[in-house]
Parts: C-alpha cells; sequence; structure tokens
C-alpha cells in the first residue's frame, strides 16, 4: 500500500424519489452506494459521472458534493486500502439499472427505509446526511 486511493461515490434519488442502493463484491457482503477510484485528469465530478454509468448504466444530474470520508485500513473492505471517499449526491431520470459485474444485487429504496440494509459504516454516515438535509 502506498498512498491513499482517492474515490468517488453517490447517493443517487430516481425520479419517484427513492434511492439506489447497492450490494458489490468489494464490502464483504456490506451495501453501499455506486463508484470507484478517480482517474488522473480527471475532476472528482467526471469521475463520479463515468464510474456511475459504468457501474449502473445511469446517467447523473443535479451532482454536488456531500461530504468526504477517510477509510484507513478498513476490515468492511476486501483489502489493507487507504482510500479518500469523496461523496456526491445525484438525481437520475431512469432507474433503469444495467449493472455491471462488480454490482450483486441493487435496491431503489425510500431514503427513511435505506438504514434498515445491512451498509457499510461509510454509506451509513452519507444516509443519515441526506435525511439531515431533506
Amino acid at each position: 500500500m502506498d498512498r491513499p486511493v482517492v474515490c468517488v461515490g453517490a447517493l443517487v434519488w430516481g425520479p419517484d424519489g427513492r434511492v439506489l442502493l447497492a450490494r458489490t463484491t468489494k464490502w464483504r457482503g456490506l451495501w453501499g452506494v455506486p463508484g470507484g477510484k478517480v482517474e488522473g485528469g480527471e475532476t472528482l465530478e467526471q469521475a463520479v459521472t463515468r464510474e456511475l454509468r459504468e457501474e449502473t448504466g445511469l446517467r447523473l444530474r443535479d451532482t454536488r458534493y456531500a461530504q468526504t470520508q477517510e477509510a484507513v485500513l478498513s476490515p468492511e473492505f476486501h483489502k489493507p486500502t487507504h482510500m479518500l471517499l469523496i461523496d456526491f449526491f445525484a438525481r437520475t431520470d431512469d432507474p433503469g439499472v444495467t449493472p455491471n459485474e462488480e454490482i450483486v444485487e441493487w435496491a431503489w429504496v425510500p431514503l427513511a427505509e435505506a438504514a434498515t440494509y445491512p451498509l457499510n459504516t461509510y454509506t451509513q454516515t452519507l444516509v443519515a446526511l441526506a435525511r439531515t438535509l431533506s
């Protein structure tokens, strides 16, 4: 492990007001939000737009910064990693998810019910923030 990896993710609202949660291969069975690594030369917003498109097929709009978190050797993550997690809120007009190979399962859920899912701790704080703002 060299230095922190910069990652982006987004809590996305669909047209009916529900949010997208996903269970991926990387968080040991826990649920979270789609996202991934920022590539060189990309802005954070470009990265989150690309990652969500690659992982879910969704086109985002109204993307806005939510928070930054640091994950240092999280036991929830599938390998020892130091990550800076830059989280966004966003909307999509099309709720049709086309998952890539990283997404095992997904669900559109009312924000008030999101915390009932077995979320990774970083998504728990993102959902809690969204609830305080709604």
